[in-house]
């Protein structure tokens, strides 16, 4: 990411929420003052450590640029988005920002895990795990072929989005993410992954199966 801000022109970088993404803000260093750093997605459960717009702050910090917060709850129903975004202009100025990221940096978990963090119902639950969703990425859910299961309604960047980024970056590690991380990959552009050795060995092994 330092690599690509390196030019010192104007950049929009849009940044997910959880633990990677708060430890890789936490370590960054730089100075970026061209640079606009914004939540990828609104709020995602009670930890606010973890949440995007707090991420986006530190981030921001780190690199001596300038941020904008996203200030609206994720998994709110269609219609209440659509509210938010005719009446609220503040909102609507943030989310025209977000569309125009040209670098995204993002963490990968697991279905199931996500499910309960944004506290999806039962039944919906139950219906992801049916359909054999094993991995999410900003609010989409994937099956292990790459299959979009489903995607949570949210003001911020949404699958379609992501054709007019120039840079995607996913970040997550572990054995234990490495069908999460193969079904993302499979499911939109990645043109960065930086994974460890145990997923990466993991990966491979699934793709060798399946191919």
């Amino acid at each position: 990411m330092s690599k690509l801000l390196s030019d010192g022109g104007h950049h929009i970088v849009a940044v997910s929420g959880g633990t990677t993404m708060a430890a890789m803000a936490a370590n960054v260093t730089g100075s970026q003052p061209n640079t606009v750093v914004v939540p990828a997605r609104g709020g995602l459960g009670d930890n606010v450590e973890l949440q995007a717009n707090t991420i986006a702050t530190v981030l921001a910090q780190k690199l001596g640029a300038s941020y904008r917060q996203l200030y609206v709850p994720d998994c709110v129903s269609e219609d209440i988005l659509n509210s938010i975004l005719k009446e609220d202009v503040g909102v609507r100025s943030v989310v025209d920002i977000i569309k125009k990221a040209d670098i995204l940096v993002h963490g990968v978990g697991r279905a199931s895990v996500m499910a309960r963090h944004r506290r999806l119902g039962p039944d919906l639950i139950t219906k992801l795990e049916e359909a054999g969703a094993v991995g999410e990425a900003f609010g989409q859910y994937c099956a292990l072929d790459g299959k979009q299961v489903y995607m949570t309604n949210n003001a911020g960047l949404m699958l379609q989005d992501l054709q007019h980024i120039g840079t995607i970056i996913g970040i997550a590690g572990g054995k234990s993410k490495a069908e999460a991380i193969l079904s993302v990959i499979r499911a939109s552009r990645q043109d960065i992954l930086v994974t460890d050795e145990a997923a990466a060995t993991e990966i491979l092994r699934m793709a060798k199966e399946h191919s």
